[in-house]
């Protein structure tokens, strides 16, 4: 790039390269591909944070930022909590061992624009709030 943004420029190509992998191995869902860099990114920011690494972390934390310019914006606490709701309820769920079942429809409904663990965590909420 002659704006001399090589950083970004490394990111793109890092994600081509995983998303041609996608690709090769099935039918690749985009969404997967980018949530799933992105939380990477994010996790080694982490990591290299911890071992006393912020010039590491910063650029991990740059490239995460990039990334999630291309990702959809996540549902509201709103939306997620009515998909839940009606998971809940069509499933007949009735506590937290029937999180598998309930986190199976919650994120087919969700459509990827939901991150798994945030999911996990309402569902999980959510069953423990119908046992009280």
């Amino acid at each position: 790039m002659k704006a001399g943004e090589r950083d970004v420029a490394g990111a793109l190509r890092l994600l081509v390269s995983e998303l041609q992998k996608d690709v090769k191995e099935g039918p690749g869902d985009e969404l997967t591909v980018l949530r799933r860099e992105h939380k990477r990114r994010i996790e080694a920011a982490i990591q290299f944070e911890s071992a006393n690494r912020p010039d590491l972390a910063h650029r991990e934390q740059a490239e995460a930022e990039m990334i999630a310019r291309y990702l959809p914006p996540d549902i509201t606490d709103e939306q997620l909590d009515g998909i839940i709701a009606d998971a809940i309820a069509e499933t007949g769920a009735t506590g937290p061992r029937d999180l598998g079942v309930v986190m199976k429809v919650v994120m087919d409904r969700a459509g990827g624009l939901v991150d798994g663990k945030r999911a996990s965590e309402a569902v999980r909420a959510a069953l423990a709030r119908d046992l009280v």
